[in-house]
């Protein structure tokens, strides 16, 4: 189905001077204008296109592709100030809303802010947002432990990281499990860490349990392999340098390293870690 905000593919049923109509369903037609069109579309041509309001508030489809879409979130930038509020570039020559009620601070000019599309439900318009919790789930209860998931990086607390997971709700990483450096709007994997009772989320950046101890078992192996069977990454190195070369905390790196010591598969010496067998 198509909708105000979103992506679809649909077909042209009707060309005309100014462009072609296509087939919107519940919509009815929509009208792509006359630049958008290529010589081979003609009727029965599907078309992938992104539907908006124009500045009359009428559907409208274009084959411009905006950075983010309505039900999702990104970083962007603002390139105008007025009354209505702050507004923000996303690929279409429209620029993207963001009312003053719904800025988490008071946006300033050239700076980028981590918001997420919908629509107005009085107007249709589409808007952006920064108050996430508005918008976003924070109830993670269904979630599994351990998934692999998709993050944004939207904000920082005396407790850690916030981070959007998938597009669809709202987690933390706490300071201690954010052994790597994070900034606003960056995206990175993740994974569930744990879901507490009331339903919020907390995340990892690295696998959970025996599944990511066994993964990076193998990766330091293959680090020792491939370094001669000895490396001077052992457990008094620098935790900057453990996160450099294998992507996790050094309290991880060290219990992998435990693991491989008690299989026999490693020896630990003041130098470094060496291959036993």
């Amino acid at each position: 189905m198509a909708h105000i905000g979103r992506y679809a593919t649909l077909p042209i049923v009707k060309l005309v001077d100014f462009g072609a109509y296509l087939d919107a369903g519940e919509l009815e037609t929509v009208l792509l204008p006359k630049r958008y069109l290529t010589p081979e579309m003609t009727i029965g041509t599907e078309v992938d296109v992104f539907l908006y309001l124009d500045s009359d508030d009428i559907p409208v489809a274009t084959t411009l592709k905006p950075f983010t879409q309505v039900g999702e979130t990104a970083l962007l930038k603002v390139v105008d100030i007025n009354d209505a509020g702050a507004f923000l570039e996303w690929g279409l020559p429209k620029h993207l809303l963001v009312p003053y009620k719904e800025q988490h601070k008071r946006y300033e000019l050239d700076k980028s802010y981590v918001v997420t599309l919908y629509l107005d439900q009085y107007s249709q318009r589409i808007v952006g947002s920064s108050r996430l919790s508005r918008h976003l789930e924070e109830d993670g209860r269904h979630l599994k432990v351990g998934e692999k998931v998709d993050l944004l990086i939207c904000g920082k607390s005396d407790m850690g990281f916030k981070a959007v997971i998938n597009q669809e709700y709202l987690g933390l990483i706490f300071r201690d499990d954010a052994f790597k450096p994070l900034r606003y709007g960056q995206k990175t994997d993740g994974y569930i860490k744990a879901i507490r009772p009331d339903g919020k989320i907390d995340l990892s950046l690295q696998p959970m349990g025996d599944k990511g101890r066994d993964r990076l078992q193998q990766k330091i192996l293959d680090h020792l392999q491939q370094s001669g069977g000895s490396s001077t990454l052992g457990d008094k190195s620098d935790p900057a340098e453990i996160t450099k070369q294998f992507g996790v905390s050094k309290g991880a790196y060290k219990k992998a390293l435990g693991t491989l010591y008690k299989q026999r598969a490693i020896s630990i010496t003041p130098d470094g870690i060496h291959l036993t067998k």
